[in-house]
């Protein structure tokens, strides 16, 4: 993800089941956040917010992770991508959760498009000076879905998967709830009041078109050497008609 708090809105709920159904799960963050706020130097914000990080993954039996790039600048260039490289190294994800590549933050964005780069690349023996996880190899790729499920221009995106989180919903809130230093700064700079009902609220749409009564959706990168079946919907199929399979040493990553 790109900032603290992109998870809990987005796939935090999907992490959920994963971690549930005993996966090894991660959330990890290309910047502290450390432009969100109205007051505080960077550094104290930033450490307001990767604690905040920190304590909502813990909900969700999570690790945290923060690469620290600067806020609101990202860029894609070779010292940052590594540091996503590295950091998949360590991990050796078998499945991938990043950011849209057009959504209406240019963080978001570049986020997502680190996330492909690294999830493409990070098996290669030489991308990499960390020791090689034995079966380390490309990963499902997911994308999130983009603020208000529209893409930078605001046309609507269409998902290629849907996870039911019903049951998740108020764990996700809590999660969200660790970010309390966003309260303030979204009403004002993003004009979003109510920070967890807007979340609630959204996840109620996404449930209401696939006929549950929460959901969040992905749309599924399945370009060229990227596994091509749609794990997380045969995991979680919508109808729970089939039991879910603990896939031992398993890896998810929210990048």
């Amino acid at each position: 993800m790109a900032h603290p708090d992109d998870a809990e809105i987005t796939c935090a709920g999907t992490l959920m089941r994963l971690a549930d159904d005993g996966w090894e799960t991660h959330i990890a963050t290309l910047t502290a956040g450390d432009c969100g706020s109205l007051t505080g130097d960077a550094t104290e914000v930033a450490r307001t917010r990767i604690a905040e990080g920190t304590a909502a993954a813990s909900l969700a039996g999570a690790s945290f992770h923060c690469l620290n790039e600067p806020d609101g600048r990202v860029v894609y260039d070779r010292t940052a991508l590594q540091k996503v490289i590295d950091l998949f190294r360590s991990i050796a994800p078998t499945l991938v959760i990043t950011m849209p590549m057009s959504d209406y933050h240019a963080d978001h964005e570049i986020t997502g498009q680190m996330g492909r780069a690294a999830s493409f690349v990070f098996a290669a023996p030489n991308a990499s000076t960390l020791p090689l996880v034995p079966g380390s190899t490309i990963p499902h790729l997911y994308y999130c879905d983009g603020h208000g499920g529209t893409d930078r221009l605001g046309q609507k995106t269409e998902p290629t998967t849907r996870i039911e989180i019903s049951e998740q919903l108020d764990r996700k809130t809590e999660m969200l709830a660790c970010h309390a230093s966003q309260r303030e700064w979204l009403r004002v700079h993003n004009g979003i009041d109510e920070y967890l009902s807007t979340m609630r609220c959204y996840n109620h749409t996404r449930g209401s078109e696939c006929g549950v009564e929460a959901a969040e959706v992905f749309v599924q990168h399945t370009g060229h050497a990227y596994p091509a079946n749609d794990l997380l919907a045969e995991l979680f199929p919508l109808n729970r008609s089939c039991q879910n399979e603990v896939i031992d040493a398993s890896a998810a990553l929210g990048s």
